[in-house]
């Protein structure tokens, strides 16, 4: 894709306002104006508390609540989450310590006893644990697949929709824009879990979404070396109930691990770019394997998805998934890779790749392998995934 097809006006300090491209964005996103003998992303602060003489006013005066490494780091997200919607009347991002800090924050800020929500019953794992604790408190939970905009039939009288669009880790995709409509006519919210996807992939809040949530420990940050997550949204009242949420649990992040974030995202374009098309690689590779069965990749040409994804994401991201027969071959597979750890998450620097059945909670088969396409030569990757092939037949 042509980064400056992508358009927007992006809203953060340190480059004009005009359209500009994702690589230039994302470089830019959420710096300070320039000022002279200083850095150009300052350092993170380390405060618990801030000097605060009379009436506590201003934004900066307990480190639960606010701090200037995260404000930074939240308008990155927002510039790239919604480019020209930062300010007053556009979105609001919140940053948090996890992307399941993140996804709670959502759930249990905007629903009480006896409202409904509608989740994905194919999406994270987590997911059956938090159905675990919302039903706990008197939160009727009504779930349906991804694919086919399943979600639809049990919308009625739902509070909340809940999306995960591709689904991890089995990579359906749903129409967001045809659900949030659908959604918001029956009264419901929509949030949309954009991990997979990333900003630079795809945008809910353009889609119809009212918020987008998504784990900063994977692509975002792309290291894994940060456990973060964040929100963002349009609508105030329901933003504020998110931030009351995260004061009262303290789930914030360290602003080192802020700092750190916000620092690696100005490479977010270039590792999407290498690992989007290395990833589409791998899976045209895949498909010529008669060992490999249930092959997904929403960038296929012929994935189930790709219609779909063709119409609402700018980019299909770095995760493949497929099964072998046995779950002996996919360990024997896994053990002959050597460009590619046995680790689990996704959208690092390094490729990875698990058989997923080894935690439980995902209905998937015992040969499903989940791959995470690093930032590797395609080459290097591809001949390296089809020697393990190999090396594992027998």
């Amino acid at each position: 894709m042509d980064d400056s097809a992508a358009g927007g006006e992006n809203g953060g300090r340190g480059v004009a306002r005009t359209p500009v491209g994702d690589g230039t964005r994302a470089v830019r996103a959420g710096l300070p104006e320039p000022v002279k003998h200083e850095p150009t992303l300052p350092g993170p602060v380390f405060a618990a508390h801030f000097h605060l003489p009379g009436d506590p006013t201003g934004p900066y005066t307990y480190g639960r609540d606010e701090n200037p490494t995260w404000t930074l780091l939240e308008r990155a997200i927002g510039e790239l989450e919604a480019p020209g919607a930062q300010g007053v009347d556009g979105v609001e991002t919140l940053v948090f310590a996890s992307g399941m800090a993140a996804v709670s924050s959502v759930l249990f800020s905007q629903l009480s006893a006896g409202d409904a929500v509608v989740l994905p019953d194919d999406g994270y794992q987590a997911l059956p644990l938090v159905r675990d604790q919302l039903e706990a408190y008197g939160i009727e939970v009504r779930t349906a697949p991804t694919g086919g905009d399943a979600q639809l039939e049990v919308l009625d009288g739902a509070r909340l929709l809940w999306i995960e669009s591709p689904s991890n880790p089995g990579l359906d995709v749903c129409d967001i824009r045809r659900l949030a409509e659908a959604a918001h006519a029956r009264g419901a919210l929509v949030a949309v879990d954009n991990t997979l996807a990333t900003p630079l992939g795809q945008r809910p809040l353009d889609l119809g979404a009212d918020f987008s949530v998504a784990s900063g420990t994977k692509q975002l940050t792309g290291h894994g070396d940060i456990l973060l997550g964040y929100v963002t949204g349009r609508d105030r009242p329901a933003m504020a109930a998110v931030r009351r949420w995260r004061k009262i649990v303290g789930a914030i992040p360290g602003p080192m691990e802020a700092w750190l974030a916000h620092r690696s995202i100005a490479t977010l374009q270039l590792r999407v770019a290498r690992q989007n098309t290395s990833a589409l690689a791998i899976a045209e590779a895949l498909r010529g394997r008669p060992e490999v069965t249930g092959l997904r990749y929403p960038g296929l040409p012929d994935d189930p998805a790709h219609a779909i994804a063709s119409r609402q994401m700018r980019r299909f991201g770095c995760v493949v998934s497929f099964v072998l027969p046995t779950r002996a071959r996919a360990e024997r597979f896994l053990d002959a890779l050597r460009l590619v750890d046995d680790a689990t998450s996704f959208g690092g620097v390094r490729s990875t790749a698990e058989r997923r059945g080894r935690w439980g909670g995902d209905a998937v088969p015992e040969g499903f392998i989940r791959l995470s396409v690093g930032a590797e030569d395609p080459a290097d990757l591809v001949a390296d995934v089809l020697r393990a092939l190999d090396a594992s037949a027998h």
